[in-house]
């Protein structure tokens, strides 16, 4: 029995699990894979169908509480006291249909399923770096996928949406069905309804070469690799694409022996096409790096598509920063490997700098509130709070933003903004522009005058006040 009074009626409204501090079992259902996400919820429910959501919409605008939701918690901003945080985990029905090359999917579905469930068909889709993270909170900030510089944005390949609005109705919305709502859920984030399933756009990738190169950065000169990077990708087709980060790796047994608590740069290559022209494509910049420690780049199956970045697959607390660049001159080079050396001592784990360009810049078929189309650069950089580094990273962090700040906008997206501070919140702003920006203000304040899902929307201006009766 609960702890609480008044969660039997909430209860009795959904299918699925209800729970409130103290019940057994409500950490769990609260956690997420960012572990550094304290969630404390009223309560938490794990939605067993979209009549839930529904339901627990209705139930929170009554009682006067606000709405988080999460699916896998990879990006989820904290759900507070008088909150109730709607987990769409169990919403995970996957169909794909290889005619109209098209995946139906819950709010609970995760990259790896959509990747293993097309690869018969030479389907896939556009999985960012981490296949276990869910596809629908991922492609409503966009999407940034290692193979976007072939298709595009994630949030470009979207045919429908089913979403929960915050007046507690149950919408499908498409090019036609509310337009306005369409483009602002594709690329403005969670801040505009709790989406319970999405009809998506496979593409077509007959033959994937992808990887790593590691390199020795105690020994290299990592200037001198940044720039080879650099003038290499710089020429790479559309085809193709890349990214260079800065690794810190702990020594620990599940790393592969040679990267084991070295400091390395990790050059990131992904072709669409066959292996031969893959290997031609990399000759040059295999030929103008060091002795790798470890070349992992070679012929790859699309289930194996997290092999790229080989980010981590195990939940752990992290924080990260993220900006948009405008140029990469050789300046900017010179401070981002002085600035991420371990010479100056910051606590981070990764700090990437990826190509865009090619197909991200074009506009999709279907007009999108997506940030950062024109950027051909963006830097993230990720630290883990542990102790005895914990208070020091997110400042670390900073002082990476800010070292780059002269070659950027101050612009970032959604989902590499990283924190939930004023200054993040105005570099998502700085990445949609001005027009885009009061569109979406003009929307929310529209479809959620009180603010029932602030959590999802702290880019948002002005700021909604919270609702009564807490």
């Amino acid at each position: 029995m609960s702890l609480t009074t008044d969660i039997p009626e909430l209860g009795s409204l959904v299918t699925g699990a209800v729970l409130a501090p103290g019940d057994p079992g409500y950490a769990d259902a609260a956690a997420g894979y960012n572990l550094a996400t304290g969630h404390r919820p009223d309560y938490v429910v794990r939605a067993a169908d979209a009549q839930d959501v529904v339901a627990t919409v209705g139930y929170a605008r009554e009682s006067g509480r606000r709405v988080a939701v999460q699916a896998t918690g990879h990006g989820a901003a904290a759900a507070e006291p008088g909150t109730v945080l709607v987990v769409t985990a169990d919403l995970d029905t996957l169909t794909v249909d290889p005619a109209t090359r098209t995946a139906t999917l819950g709010a609970g579905v995760r990259w790896q399923q959509v990747l293993d469930a097309g690869a018969p068909y030479g389907l896939g889709g556009l999985c960012g770096s981490s296949p276990g993270a869910g596809v629908v909170g991922y492609t409503l900030g966009g999407g940034l996928s290692p193979i976007g510089r072939t298709f595009g944005w994630a949030a470009d390949h979207v045919r429908s949406i089913d979403v929960v609005t915050p007046d507690g109705v149950l919408r499908t919305v498409d090019a036609d069905r509310d337009p306005d709502l369409f483009w602002a859920l594709r690329g403005g984030g969670a801040a505009f309804g709790i989406v319970t399933a999405m009809t998506i756009d496979l593409v077509e990738v007959p033959a994937l070469y992808a990887g790593g190169v590691f390199v020795d950065a105690t020994t290299a000169d990592v200037p001198g690799v940044l720039r080879a990077w650099r003038d290499w990708a710089e020429a790479l087709p559309e085809t193709a694409g890349t990214s260079v980060a800065r690794l810190n790796l702990p020594d620990l047994p599940m790393l592969p022996e040679p990267l084991r608590g070295t400091a390395t740069v990790h050059v990131r290559f992904a072709f669409v096409g066959d292996a031969a022209e893959g290997e031609r494509l990399l000759a040059p910049l295999r030929a103008a790096l060091p002795a790798p420690l470890l070349d992992g780049v070679g012929p790859l199956p699309l289930p194996a598509f997290g092999a790229i970045h080989a980010d981590p697959v195990d939940p752990m607390p992290f924080v990260d920063r993220g900006i948009l660049l405008d140029a990469l001159p050789d300046a900017a080079l010179d401070a981002f490997a002085e600035i991420t050396s371990p010479a100056a001592g910051l606590p981070f784990v990764l700090s990437e700098i990826r190509l865009l360009g090619g197909a991200f810049a074009r506009p999709p078929a279907v007009p999108n509130a997506v940030a950062g189309r024109t950027a051909p650069y963006f830097l993230d950089s990720v630290g883990m709070l542990v102790p005895p580094i914990a208070d020091h990273v997110p400042g670390a962090l900073g002082t990476i933003v800010e070292r780059m700040l002269p070659w950027s906008a101050g612009a970032t997206t959604v989902n590499i903004a990283g924190g939930v501070d004023p200054e993040a919140n105005e570099r998502v702003r700085a990445g949609f522009g001005p027009e885009t920006a009061a569109r979406l203000d003009a929307l929310r304040a529209d479809v959620d005058p009180d603010g029932l899902l602030d959590a999802a929307a702290r880019w948002t201006s002005p700021p909604h006040l919270p609702p009564q009766g807490v």
